[in-house]
């Protein structure tokens, strides 16, 4: 019997590579996409027709309600949020809104309507924010440095309540930073990138960036939507650190990704006070064990190679389209 899987922020870069996947595996896949004036389907546009997309909104119970009534899905994937951290700074209460409550309202839906379910939840390292032990682990306490991580907290915490209260089969993937041609503008990985090829093809000649020393745990994406389909082929629902175990400087993603096209990442940079944050975070690198030793998973992508990815993706798309603005972040 076909599988049927519902993603919310299906049009987002996960919801997009791991829709991809689920298709390949078989599965019915669902999309939850809101009603809003606009609607970027760029990302899942190569597999829309392969898609079923229902409108729906974390912020609306009902929809979630008879969505999982309609669907009566086996697995659901809420990777729907506000999924930008400066923006939370600027819209706390949104943000609490849809990235917290909003998974609170996805468990009881999926409680109330089809409790066999199972269910993903995506939690981020933006939860570990002050770190209080490096690498961060399953059991690394939570100290969040922005609104954003703060609502994450909300989210993980709920859906292990969930799971210990209701006895769903509920999991929380801890996903450190994961990149692909697909992410926002928004997002420095992508902003590099994207302003490399425009240098490289003399569309500008700088690129304006924040803390130089700021330190993360980056990932490919189609790697990581691996891990989260994993989770829910266990015979017990758990929660898991996704990661590479290396971490980072902004100023190494940097020298990667001019290097990439020959170019001396020193010549065209620029620091830029207004893109430091109130709060920073300063080393975020995972101890990806678990899922390694539980799941069998592990990334296959290198930074080295997911940076030239991107960059050459840029380069393509601009050279076909100047004007290209790139993804918008989706919340």
């Amino acid at each position: 019997m076909t599988k049927k899987a519902l993603i919310t922020g299906i049009t987002g870069q996960d919801g997009s590579y791991l829709a991809e996947f689920l298709l390949e595996k078989g599965y019915d896949v669902y999309g939850m996409v809101r009603r809003t004036s606009t609607v970027y389907y760029e990302r899942i546009q190569h597999i829309q027709d392969d898609l079923n997309l229902i409108q729906g909104d974390l912020s609306d119970q009902t929809s979630l309600n008879s969505a999982i009534r309609a669907i009566q899905p086996d697995e659901v994937y809420n990777l729907g949020a506000q999924s930008f951290v400066p923006t939370s700074w600027n819209q706390p209460v949104f943000t609490g809104e849809i990235t917290a409550l909003g998974v609170t309202r996805i468990l009881d839906a999926i409680h109330t309507v089809k409790p066999d379910t199972r269910f993903y939840q995506a939690s981020s390292s933006e939860m570990f924010g002050k770190v209080r032990e490096v690498p961060q682990s399953e059991e690394t306490p939570f100290y969040p440095r922005s609104p954003y991580g703060v609502a994450k907290v909300y989210g993980h915490w709920i859906t292990v309540n969930y799971r210990e209260s209701y006895d769903l089969f509920a999991c929380s993937g801890i996903l450190f930073n994961h990149e692909s041609p697909r992410r926002g503008l928004e997002f420095v990985t992508r902003k590099v990138s994207f302003n490399v090829a425009k240098i490289k093809l003399g569309l500008s000649n700088e690129l304006r960036v924040g803390n130089l020393d700021a330190q993360r745990d980056w990932g490919f994406a189609g790697d990581y939507v691996q891990a989260m389909w994993m989770m829910l082929q266990q015979d017990e629902p758990d929660d898991y650190v996704v990661a590479t175990g290396k971490t980072h400087s902004v100023q190494r993603l940097l020298e990667v990704a001019f290097s990439t096209v020959d170019l001396d990442w020193q010549d065209y940079t620029v620091q830029d006070e207004r893109f430091m944050r109130p709060a920073e975070v300063d080393l975020l690198v995972g101890d990806p064990a678990k899922a390694y030793t539980k799941l069998g998973w592990e990334p296959e992508v290198s930074f080295e190679a997911l940076i030239q990815m991107m960059v050459e993706a840029d380069i393509a798309r601009l050279q076909k389209d100047p004007q290209h603005r790139g993804f918008t972040v989706k919340a």
